[in-house]
């Protein structure tokens, strides 16, 4: 009798221990962040503000590297074939990219082109073709822009991870509205400008432009490479004269050599602008752009 007790004292616990693990294991899977790995820092950005903390997010891109000079390494294969969701920006700005994920042999793997849907800008000059290819990849630089690109990365995450389809979607509509009034914010202050033309030294801004009806002029556009002749000089400072032009704008990732050169010659100011392709002073996606779109704002007046 007492034998017969004692086994069923035992079977008990053995099933109570085995109910336990059974149910540990899906608190375990629950708890698993998703692994997504993004091209550059934008990309990253929207993830993160889209995964909050259900994603683990990695760059394959290093800060501090233009994305324009990268070459895929050994290690970003690595970190494709264990990964389950990888975002890039697309319009040319990774022409590594197919590589790299046929090359993982990741049949998981959800992959997301971040522009698609966005209306391409076509590139015109001859050394934009060759240095970025027909289509200006900067839409990430674009507020409006943005809210196609966070909405394909939440898409991917609902599949990845459709168990948590209701956080990723109240994520991303609380992201878009912030992104909503930024822009009515900045659409207010454009449309009350005395004119429309800013300098810049990298042409990476026509999609931000095109949101507030804004004309960009680069310093690369009309210098290419190098330091400018007398003759380009002259046109940019005419350009300059006239259009009342009191800023140059410079980008951390770029030389800002010629911007100052060219502010020296007409006695304007150097400001640093964020193009948002590395990490920049500890500061967000959103914290960026408002400087950004701040700072151009004040020139105009």
């Amino acid at each position: 009798m007492v034998k017969k007790l004692v086994l069923l004292v035992v079977g008990i616990m053995m099933a109570a221990l085995f109910a336990g693990c059974g149910n540990d294991a899906p608190k375990e899977q629950a708890s698993k962040k998703i692994q997504v790995v993004t091209s550059f820092n934008a990309m990253a950005e929207f993830t993160k503000a889209i995964g909050g903390d259900k994603v683990e997010v990695s760059t394959i891109i290093p800060d501090g590297v233009e994305p324009h000079d990268f070459e895929l390494k050994p290690e970003n294969m690595k970190q494709l074939a264990t990964a389950q969701v990888f975002v890039y920006n697309g319009f040319g700005m990774e022409p590594w990219a197919q590589q790299a994920i046929e090359a993982a042999k990741n049949d998981k793997l959800v992959t997301v082109v971040a522009t698609k849907g966005v209306e391409a800008i076509k590139n015109t000059d001859p050394e934009e073709i060759k240095e970025h290819g027909a289509e200006d990849p900067h839409a990430w630089l674009s507020l409006k822009d943005a809210k196609i690109e966070v909405k394909n990365i939440k898409d991917a995450l609902v599949k990845a991870d459709p168990a948590n389809k209701d956080y990723y979607e109240k994520n991303y509509t609380e992201y878009v509205g912030k992104l909503d009034a930024m822009i009515k914010k900045y659409e207010e202050q454009f449309a009350k400008a005395p004119h429309k033309n800013f300098v810049t030294g990298h042409a990476a801004f026509a999609y931000l432009s095109r949101d507030f009806g804004l004309e960009q002029n680069s310093v690369e556009d009309v210098f290419a490479e190098g330091e400018p002749n007398a003759a380009q000089l002259a046109k940019l400072i005419e350009y300059v004269k006239e259009n009342n032009i009191t800023t140059i704008f410079a980008e951390e990732m770029a030389s800002p050599e010629v911007s100052k050169t060219l502010a020296k010659e007409v006695g304007a100011k150097v400001e640093t602008i964020y193009t948002i392709e590395s990490k920049e002073d500890d500061k967000t996606y959103l914290q960026r752009m408002d400087e950004n779109l701040a700072k151009i704002a004040e020139s105009l007046k």
